[in-house]
């Protein structure tokens, strides 16, 4: 196998490592991000649920108030009631019957007012509710997660430094030069950085290049790269027959 051959093949694997790399650091990155975002709707949920609580807080509050005051003015009609039988004349007797049908009245408002607020009470209890499945739902996920990211992670950091021994290996394998501009050309376009020429077509733009530069490529010489995407170029006729 010829040294040209030679470190053509170990850009290919130091390409292959790089990819593989920078799947398993995006991995990294965005498991715990993942985590983080459900944690942080599930405080959320928390959070509207306090806010709905409150909120049932006050209406029981108001709850008690208003069957208080229902029971309290119900006690004096009925104790008015009773005294009508006392009464002595009719001019007290009238102010008697007004004040009983004021009370009633006000109780009848009140009793309105009691049922809109066992309404509203209905659909904050519902709410809240619902909310408890949805917090309880994510933390069931979150738990799942929690017990599967430690040890998925771990996987990934020592295959990460598997990575970083097979890339080592390949990296002294090429020239500094070329190895510079490998990593130069791979800093500044996507992957891949390293591409086969294929009847005179690079596979990384689909352009054909220059024919001397092909005719260049085909001696096998020197690494060189296409004149329009800059990727560093070989003749897939020289790595299939090293293959």
């Amino acid at each position: 196998m010829s040294l040209y051959i030679e470190q053509i093949e170990q850009l290919v694997v130091l390409q292959k490592v790089d990819t593989e790399m920078i799947g398993l650091e995006r991995i990294l990155e965005d498991a715990p991000k993942q985590l983080r975002n459900l944690q942080e709707k599930q405080a959320y949920l928390l959070q509207q649920q306090e806010v709905i609580q409150e909120k049932i807080d006050v209406l029981l509050e108001q709850k008690g108030r208003i069957e208080f005051e229902i029971e309290n003015d119900s006690q004096k009609v009925k104790k008015s009631k009773n005294k009508l039988m006392l009464v002595e004349n009719t001019k007290e007797y009238h102010a008697m019957m007004r004040e009983m049908d004021n009370l009633e009245k006000m109780n009848r408002v009140r009793e309105e007012e009691l049922n809109n607020l066992l309404a509203d009470l209905n659909d904050l209890e519902g709410r809240k509710e619902s909310l408890q499945k949805d917090i309880d739902a994510l933390g069931e996920t979150i738990s799942a997660q929690q017990s599967t990211l430690d040890q998925e992670l771990a996987d990934k950091r020592a295959r990460l430094e598997i990575l970083n021994k097979d890339k080592s290996h390949a990296s002294e394998a090429v020239p500094a030069p070329i190895l510079v501009r490998y990593n130069f050309i791979r800093d500044r376009i996507p992957n891949p950085v390293i591409v086969p020429v294929s009847e005179g077509v690079c596979k990384g733009c689909n352009v054909v290049i220059p024919p001397q530069t092909f005719i260049d490529l085909q001696k096998g010489e020197q690494i060189l790269s296409c004149p329009n995407c800059l990727r560093i170029i070989y003749w897939e006729r020289h790595f299939s027959e090293s293959e």
